[in-house]
C-alpha cells in the first residue's frame, strides 16, 4: 500500500479556497475596500510631503510668496500643511494596516480550522501514513508563516504599490520628461523580479516540506523514546534528526540566496533610478523648464520611493514563503472526506468476520496474509504471538483504522468501511496501550464518550473501571482539571479512564490492543478486573501480552509472520502441543521463578 501524502494546492485551488474563506468573514469585502481607501489616502499624503518641501525651497530661494501672502506667512502655512500631511498619512496607513490585519487573521483562522477539521475527519491510516509531523508543521509553522506575511508583508505591499503609483504620477505631473527615467529603469526591476519568481517558489516549497520532515522526525523520536532506548537506536535516530534538520537549513539557505541576488539587482536599479533623476533634474533646471524647488521635489520623490521599491522586492521573499505555506495548508483541505451514508446495518449484535484478509504497509511487505477469523456475538477472542506477528494490524483492521488490501472485514454482516460514523460508533471501540487524557476537567474528558451522560453515570463508569479509590482523592471530583494543563495522570489510571469511556460508549464490539499492559505495575490486577467489566456481554478481541488473559478467553488465536497458525480454546491448544503450548510453558515457568 503506497504511503499517503497530503498534496500541495495549485494556484487556482489556493485562490478559490481563500476567496471562499474571505466570503465567510462578515463584512470582509467592505472592510477590505475601506482599507484600500485608507492606504490610498496614506500614499497620497506621503507623496505630498516632498512636493510641499519643494515649494518651501522655492519660497526660501526666491523670497516670493507662493500662496498669495508674504513669504513668511507662506513658510508657516506650508510647514503646517506639511505636518498635517505627514500625520494624516501615518494615521491612514496605520488604520489601513489594522483593518487588513483584522480581516486577514480571521481568514487565516478559518483556513486553519478547515484544515484541522478535515484532518480530524480523515481515516486514521491516511493521517498516520502522511505523518503527524507534517500535519503539525502545516498547522503551526505554515500558519505562522502566512500570518507573518499577512500582518507584515501585505500592508507593505499595499503601501508600496500605492506609493509607486502616486510617485510616478507626481513626477510626470512635474514634467513629462521624468517619464523617461521611469521607462529606463523599470525593465531592470521587471527582469530582476521575473528571474526571482522563476525559481524561488520551488525553493520555498522544498524548504517548507523539509521543515515538515524535520518535525516528523522529532515527534517520532519523542514519542518512541522508550523503544529507541530499548533497542539502542537513539544514536541512529539522532543522526536522522540531524540530517533532516541540516537538509531544512540547506534548503532555507538556498531559498534565501535567491533573495540575496534579487537585493543586489535592486541596488543596481536604485542607483540607475537616482542617477537618471538627478541628471534629468539638472538638465530641466538648466533649460529653465522647472524651478529648483520642483527639481528638489522630484529628487526627494525618487529618494522616498526607494524604500517602497525595496520593500516590494523584499516582500517577494515573504510572499513566496507564505504562498508555499498557504499551498500546504489548503492542500490538506483539498479533498475533504465525504460522509459515509448509513449502510442500513441491522441492530448491533457484535458478530465479527475476517474473510481472506491481507494487508501490507509497503510494496511486497505483507503485515497480515490470508486471515480468516470468525468471532460470534458476545464471545471473547485472545490473540497471541511474538512481536511483529501481525496482532496489532488485525486489531486495527477490525476497528476500521486500516482498510484491507484484499478480503473483507465485516461487523454484523456489513463491511466496516461501509458503516457510517453513527453505525460505527454503536458497534466498535478501540482501546490501545497508548491512551491520551485531554486537558480540561475530568467530566469533560469522560463526556467525549457520551455527551449526555449524567454525573451518576460518569461515577458509575469510573467505579466499574476500578478507579473509584483514585477518584475519591481528587480535590474537585469531576471538576478536577486533568491532562497536560492539570493533574498528572498515572499510566494505570489513564488506562482505567480509557476503559471507563468504553463503558460509557457501550459498543457491541471492543478491540483491546494490549490495553492492560500496565497491570503488571503498581496497579497490578485492577486493569484486568476493569477489562473484564468492559468485555462482559460484548464481543471482544484482546491482543494479549499475558497468557492468563488468553486462558480466560473463549478462543485463542496464535499468529506468526502475519498468519494465523493455531486457533482454539486454551485447553485445545495445550493438548495440541504446538506453538501456543510452547508459549504457555515458557510463560508459566517464568511466573514460577
Amino acid at each position: 500500500m503506497a504511503a499517503h501524502t497530503f498534496p500541495l494546492a495549485s494556484w487556482p485551488e489556493v485562490r478559490r479556497e481563500v476567496v471562499r474563506q474571505i466570503k465567510a468573514v462578515p463584512h470582509a469585502a467592505r472592510n477590505s475596500v475601506f482599507a484600500v481607501f485608507l492606504l490610498g489616502i496614506g500614499a497620497a499624503m506621503g507623496v505630498a510631503v516632498p512636493q510641499l518641501m519643494g515649494r518651501i525651497v522655492d519660497v526660501v530661494r526666491e523670497g516670493q510668496a507662493a500662496l498669495g501672502g508674504n513669504p513668511t506667512q507662506d513658510l508657516l502655512l506650508l510647514s503646517v500643511v506639511l505636518a498635517v500631511a505627514a500625520v494624516c498619512g501615518g494615521a491612514c496607513n496605520a488604520l489601513g494596516f489594522y483593518t487588513i490585519a483584522t480581516v486577514s487573521e480571521r481568514v487565516i483562522a478559518n483556513l486553519r480550522e478547515s484544515m484541522i477539521t478535515t484532518t480530524l475527519n480523515l481515516p486514521v491510516h491516511e493521517v498516520e501514513s502522511a505523518g503527524t509531523g507534517d500535519i503539525v508543521s502545516r498547522a503551526t509553522d505554515d500558519v505562522q508563516e502566512v500570518s507573518k506575511a499577512v500582518t507584515e508583508s501585505l500592508p507593505q505591499l499595499s503601501v508600496g504599490v500605492f506609493a509607486l503609483v502616486a510617485t510616478a504620477v507626481s513626477m510626470v505631473a512635474l514634467d513629462w520628461h521624468y517619464l523617461l527615467t521611469i521607462v529606463l529603469v523599470l525593465p531592470v526591476y521587471v527582469l530582476a523580479a521575473r528571474a526571482y519568481l522563476a525559481h524561488a517558489p520551488q525553493r520555498f516549497a522544498a524548504e517548507r516540506a523539509a521543515m515538515g520532515q524535520r518535525a516528523r522526525r522529532v515527534l517520532e523520536a519523542i514519542r518512541g523514546k522508550a523503544t529507541l532506548d530499548a533497542f539502542g537506536m537513539s544514536a541512529a535516530t539522532h543522526g536522522q534528526i540531524f540530517q533532516a534538520s541540516w537538509n531544512a537549513v540547506l534548503l532555507g539557505v538556498r531559498a534565501r540566496l535567491s533573495m540575496l541576488v534579487l537585493n543586489l539587482q535592486t541596488v543596481v536599479a536604485e542607483w540607475l533610478l537616482l542617477s537618471a533623476a538627478l541628471l534629468m533634474s539638472f538638465w530641466l533646471v538648466s533649460q529653465g523648464q522647472i524651478t529648483l524647488g520642483a527639481a528638489t521635489a522630484s529628487v526627494l520623490l525618487v529618494i522616498r520611493v526607494r524604500n517602497p521599491i525595496m520593500q516590494l522586492m523584499r516582500v517577494l521573499d515573504s510572499l513566496q514563503s507564505a504562498y508555499a505555506s498557504l499551498a500546504r495548508i489548503v492542500g490538506v483541505s483539498l479533498n475533504p472526506p465525504v460522509a459515509v451514508p448509513d449502510a442500513g446495518a441491522p441492530a448491533p449484535r457484535g458478530e465479527v468476520r475476517l474473510d481472506n484478509v491481507s494487508f501490507a504497509y509497503g510494496e511486497g511487505m505483507w503485515a497480515v496474509k490470508d486471515i480468516n477469523l470468525h468471532i460470534p456475538a458476545g464471545h471473547t477472542v485472545a490473540m497471541v504471538g511474538a512481536s511483529g506477528a501481525g496482532k496489532t494490524t488485525v486489531a486495527a483492521l477490525i476497528a476500521g483504522l486500516r482498510l484491507p488490501d484484499a478480503g473483507s472485514v465485516s461487523i454484523d454482516g456489513v463491511e466496516v468501511a461501509r458503516l457510517s460514523d453513527a453505525e460505527r460508533r454503536s458497534r466498535l471501540a478501540l482501546v490501545s496501550q497508548e491512551v491520551y487524557i485531554f486537558s480540561g476537567t475530568l467530566r469533560e474528558d469522560l463526556l467525549l464518550a457520551k455527551p449526555d451522560a449524567t454525573d451518576e453515570e460518569l461515577i458509575q463508569a469510573i467505579t466499574r473501571a476500578q478507579a473509584l479509590a483514585w477518584f475519591e482523592h481528587l480535590p474537585d471530583g469531576l471538576d478536577t482539571q486533568v491532562g497536560a494543563q492539570g493533574l498528572p495522570i498515572e499510566p494505570v489510571v489513564a488506562q482505567q479512564l480509557a476503559l471507563a469511556r468504553i463503558l460509557l460508549m457501550d459498543p457491541a464490539v471492543v478491540v483491546m490492543d494490549e490495553a492492560t499492559a500496565e497491570a503488571g505495575s503498581a496497579g497490578a490486577g485492577t486493569l484486568d478486573v476493569a477489562a473484564a467489566e468492559v468485555t462482559e456481554g460484548r464481543t471482544a478481541l484482546t491482543v494479549a501480552h499475558r497468557l492468563d488473559q488468553a486462558r480466560r478467553a473463549d478462543k485463542v488465536v496464535v499468529m506468526d509472520a502475519g498468519r494465523i497458525i493455531e486457533q482454539g480454546t486454551h485447553e485445545e491448544l495445550i493438548a495440541l502441543g504446538g506453538r501456543y503450548e510452547q508459549l504457555w510453558s515458557a510463560w508459566s515457568a517464568g511466573r514460577d521463578r
